[in-house]
């Protein structure tokens, strides 16, 4: 009986998000992850092996290298319904990006049962590249190429029409967070009060990608919009969550990331900024301190990221005017 991938979820006694396959080795693996990675990463991993056992229906010790292409070409193919092209790339299935990130999951897998020495599963199927020539057999070149692509930043006048577009002064300062702090969408909905030092106009942040933590120093223009939405807005709460909901059922709780978009989508409509997301607004704080002269070795430690100097890494933005 061919094995049929159901991504099944549930929360244990200790408030811990639980994720499984169905089968054993799968969610043996899927547990390994969780104890090392965020919830969002389990749930990413689990959606990318369910897509990949969904399309290759194969016990993974009889998985080989060839169903490895052949579920990169089904992920290049056109998707179902009308035919679009991404203009980065002029392709109409899947972007590289996804499909590489759907094979990171796979190989992670494959890499987990090949070190258990109780499996017969000796080898992992996902090739790391292939040699493009015989004095680089070692090197190789990548599986699949990404296109080079550079963030767009909003210039001041589309900056002012965003903050202009703002509800509330929630919305306000969670903006601001990713404007001038160049802050990730989960780094805002993680703050805690005890994180932000507006006497060092400073923040910490304990719930970065990856589970890094870091201190960065921000604009005072933030502090003074989260002292007005404390006094104003925020309601009586018993925990130090920053960011809560305002009205509602929920008023009170922590804000979601559903929550978040929300207040995007609104700010989209409004402004006809159709494309605005929170990786912009944090792009455009980035890209403005390295204009300003701040040393890249800084931006990186600002912006959470590892120091190197990969392609569409912070080094390789050009300069815009704001």
């Amino acid at each position: 009986m061919v094995w049929q991938p159901q991504l099944v979820r549930r929360v244990d006694a200790a408030g811990n998000l639980q994720l499984s396959l169905g089968h054993t080795l799968v969610d043996d693996y899927l547990a390994f992850v969780a104890a090392r990675c965020r919830p969002n990463t389990v749930l990413a991993t689990a959606y990318d092996l369910k897509v990949f056992f969904s399309a290759i229906p194969k016990e993974p010790a009889d998985v080989v290298t060839a169903d490895i292409f052949a579920f990169i070409t089904a992920q290049k193919a056109p998707r179902r319904g009308p035919k679009v092209v991404r203009l980065e790339d002029g392709e109409a299935g899947l972007s590289a990006r996804t499909i590489k990130r759907r094979l990171a999951s796979v190989s992670g897998l494959f890499g987990y049962l090949a070190t258990r020495d109780d499996l017969a599963i000796q080898r992992n199927p996902v090739p790391t590249g292939l040699a493009n020539r015989r004095r680089e057999q070692r090197r190789g070149s990548p599986l699949l190429r990404t296109p080079r692509t550079l963030p767009h930043v909003l210039g001041a006048a589309e900056v002012e029409a965003v903050l202009d577009a703002l509800n509330t002064r929630r919305d306000r300062a969670m903006v601001l967070a990713m404007l001038l702090g160049g802050l990730r969408r989960c780094e805002v909905l993680g703050l805690r009060v005890g994180d932000l030092s507006p006497g060092e106009r400073r923040m910490f942040i304990s719930e970065g990608k990856g589970g890094h933590q870091r201190l960065i120093p921000i604009s005072a223009t933030f502090f003074t919009a989260v002292g007005d939405y404390l006094d104003q807005e925020r309601p009586v709460v018993d925990h130090d969550h920053l960011f809560v909901v305002l009205r509602g059922p929920t008023r009170g709780r922590p804000l979601s990331a559903d929550g978040l978009d929300e207040i995007l989508d609104g700010v989209r409509k409004r402004t006809g900024l159709s494309q605005l997301t929170c990786h912009q607004l944090r792009h455009t704080c980035l890209t403005r301190l390295r204009e300003a002269g701040m040393a890249l070795e800084a931006v990186q430690a600002q912006a959470g990221h590892p120091r190197s100097s990969s392609p569409g890494s912070i080094s390789t933005w050009p300069t815009r005017g704001w």
